[in-house]
């Protein structure tokens, strides 16, 4: 998915975020989406097992 965004990229997209959203916000916007995808990850797996089971 970020496979095409070179490091020049992702440290632009870096700075912009901390204009946007500042240096108090990053750590709890990284922590929610973190989050965010380790639901969907659980979630997935539950729907994987549950699809192999009825098998």
């Amino acid at each position: 998915m970020l496979g095409n965004i070179g490091l020049p990229s992702f440290i632009l997209l870096f700075v912009v975020e901390l204009i946007v959203f500042g240096p108090s916000k990053l750590p709890e916007i990284g922590k929610s989406v973190g989050q965010t995808l380790s639901e969907v990850k659980s979630a997935m797996k539950a729907i994987m097992n549950d699809d192999e089971e009825s098998n």
